[in-house]
């Protein structure tokens, strides 16, 4: 009997073979056309999910950490009665606290979307400067839009939670100021607004999916949703011609 055994060239082909299948892989991916669909965006988003698996499951865990106050208020709510004093902290947390990191977390979360990579140091840019007060302007001019609409009979809330979806990327991504977030929202969803409702009213069962599955099942669920957000506001505007890719490093530095 005859034992062969693999020689050096032989293991280093199929370690070149190996390389190049994976960066065959990751071109495809970075070059894969992007439709404004809602399984598109399901399925777009889990690819990236699995590729950036590590760092997306790291912003999630933050985003769980950052919540903690706020579930705790909101388990006593059900509980016991709430004063009024501690609605008004849970409000303020939410406003001032929550909201940059969400949507900073998003804007991240798009980053991967579009194949770049991201510095976990940036999990705080949405407290430096202008961009803090434009996301907290924007989160509330955001909330009270949707409350007058859930106000007037639900239906209307759904409709403008839709149409507003796109604020948090536009706030991070354009640098719009809170107003001009809205309205750029509104332009752009138009003729897409069921499929975001879609989006959301799958994301919704992927969520349930997750709680049955306990806590990593939450985590990745939680990471699916926000990527397929993502993966739905760059499909659209790439596909109005509204996306112009800048160099990570455009000094060549």
């Amino acid at each position: 009997m005859k034992i062969y055994f693999p020689t050096s060239v032989g293991l280093t082909s199929t370690l070149i073979e190996f390389s190049l299948a994976e960066k065959t892989k990751i071109m495809e991916t970075k070059n894969q056309k992007l439709k404004p669909f809602t399984g598109d965006a399901l399925g777009y988003g889990w690819d990236i999910m699995m590729k950036y698996f590590l760092r997306l499951f790291l912003l999630v865990l933050v985003l769980g950490i950052v919540s903690i106050p706020l579930s705790v208020t909101n388990y006593y709510q059900d509980v016991h009665a709430v004063p009024v004093l501690l609605q008004l902290f849970a409000f303020a947390y939410i406003l001032f606290i929550m909201a940059p990191f969400k949507y900073t977390i998003n804007f991240l979360f798009l980053k991967n979307i579009r194949n770049k990579e991201f510095e976990m140091n940036e999990i705080i840019g949405g407290f430096k400067g202008d961009v803090y007060m434009n996301i907290v302007l924007a989160r509330l001019l955001s909330t009270a839009i949707i409350g007058i609409g859930i106000f007037l009979l639900i239906v209307p809330g759904i409709i403008f939670a839709c149409r507003l979806a796109f604020v948090p990327y536009l706030v991070m991504d354009k640098k719009l100021d809170p107003i001009k977030a809205v309205e750029e929202s509104w332009r752009l969803t138009k003729g897409y607004g069921w499929r975001i409702f879609a989006l959301g009213l799958l994301s919704f069962f992927i969520a349930i999916a997750g709680l049955i599955v306990l806590f990593v099942g939450v985590i990745v669920s939680v990471m699916w949703i926000n990527a397929a957000f993502a993966a739905m506001y760059q499909a659209v505007i790439e596909e109005k011609g509204e996306y112009v890719e800048v160099p990570e490093n455009p000094n060549g530095d």
